[in-house]
């Protein structure tokens, strides 16, 4: 069978086939007395609260689960603007808001809508795999900018403006980033969507960890730059939503119709039992719930991140947002007789029975030295993966 050269163009996800290897070796330890730990795949271990669960059933119940307008439930779309307004103080028209099949759709909806072949998308390296591919699923280019400790891993408007060619049709960004957890001085961003609008390209930003911030620095939409700046949110991270598929973009008035219009074609709309239910996430109830875990995500890498330093697993830059850590393991390479991230992450989860993240999937700069932790365990299991990395890098 001969597949299109545009699959071909896609490479695997390593994170979920060190997630396959992880979930083999822990058949085989099930049972012991150090059953796995997994630090490797960023998803919340909390749920839906309370009355998100009872929203989706009375959903159910009620037979309200046709499908809904492409653009998403005009009540969705009325409180996700009003999220805006009360937690950042943003101005976003409702009719600007698009809900999607989770992040993923948008992002696609976004590169389908803006990307022709051969354009080129600016991004920083390292950075989440999935968002080059995306500009690849749509005959684009991804390039990608080295970035370094001191800016934070993130893009530098110097940086744009030096990359930017006759190919190049804007910027991809993220803040706070998988997998480094750092987010853009609201300053520097504003910078580099001057450079932007300067070659009339367009400023992408994935935001789908902007509610999990704990720096009063960061923590700010980039909707508060500039209209013509397009976001794309998730459900998913700080509304504790992963598997429900849910997330939604901010787009130019002028690209409402566009993506609207790829939308009917391409998925009809965003499933409609989790519709209702996110209309829940924004009572006062869940949102106070809501930031009282985005305490403990905050207490947890409070609590991880200097015991990974202490036990020489450095972490160039304190995460600002998320729940990662982006840690340099030459030092914790060495103690173990291998070289490089994928051979270190292999022999901890042989050895330590903690999986985690090489850095593979996530550019060429530098990546293949560093693991990617995930925080978003309970701080029991961060604790227990604490002192088993100690035992075995002693």
């Amino acid at each position: 069978m001969k597949f299109s050269t545009r699959a071909e163009r896609i490479e695997p996800f390593y994170v979920m086939e060190v997630a396959k290897a992880a979930q083999a070796l822990a058949r085989e330890v099930a049972g012991s007395a150090d059953p796995m730990i997994f630090l490797n795949i960023g998803e919340p271990d909390f749920t839906a609260p309370p009355l998100v669960q009872e929203a989706a059933a009375k959903a159910v119940r009620d037979g309200a689960t046709q499908y809904t307008n492409a653009l998403g439930l005009e009540p969705l779309r009325e409180r996700i603007s009003g999220w805006y307004k009360t937690r950042f103080g943003v101005d976003v028209p409702a009719r600007r808001i698009v809900v999607t099949a989770g992040a993923s759709a948008a992002l696609q909806l976004a590169c389908l809508a803006l990307i022709e072949a051969g354009d080129e998308i600016l991004m920083p390296d390292p950075s989440y795999p999935c968002n080059r591919h995306f500009v690849s699923a749509a005959e684009g280019r991804a390039v990608l900018l080295p970035t370094t400790a001191q800016e934070r891993y993130q893009l530098s408007a110097d940086k744009v403006r030096a990359a930017w060619g006759s190919q190049t049709r804007g910027v991809l960004l993220a803040s706070p980033s998988n997998p480094t957890g750092t987010s853009i001085a609201p300053d520097e961003l504003r910078r580099i969507n001057d450079v932007v609008r300067e070659h009339d390209g367009v400023t992408l930003i994935d935001e789908i960890y902007l509610g999990l911030s704990y720096e009063e620095a960061f923590g700010h939409t980039a909707l508060a730059i500039d209209d013509n700046i397009i976001s794309i949110n998730s459900f998913s991270k700080y509304f504790n939503m992963t598997g429900w598929r849910l997330g939604w973009m901010v787009v130019p008035d002028a690209m409402v119709p566009v993506v609207e219009r790829l939308a009917q074609n391409l998925f009809i709309c965003a499933s409609t039992v989790s519709q209702h239910a996110a209309l829940a996430c924004f009572e006062p109830e869940s949102i106070a719930e809501y930031e009282r875990r985005r305490a403990e995500f905050k207490a947890r890498r409070d609590f991880f991140i200097p015991a990974l330093q202490g036990m020489g697993l450095q972490v160039p830059v304190m995460p600002d947002g998320a729940f990662y850590a982006w840690a340099d393991c030459t030092d914790a390479a060495a103690r173990l007789g291998v070289q490089g991230s994928w051979d270190t992450a292999f022999e901890l989860m042989r050895r330590a029975h903690v999986a985690v993240t090489p850095g593979r999937d996530f550019g060429t700069a530098d990546t293949a030295r560093f693991i990617r932790f995930s925080t978003a365990n309970s701080m029991a299991q961060l604790q227990e993966a604490v002192a088993r990395l100690q035992r075995v890098l002693a």
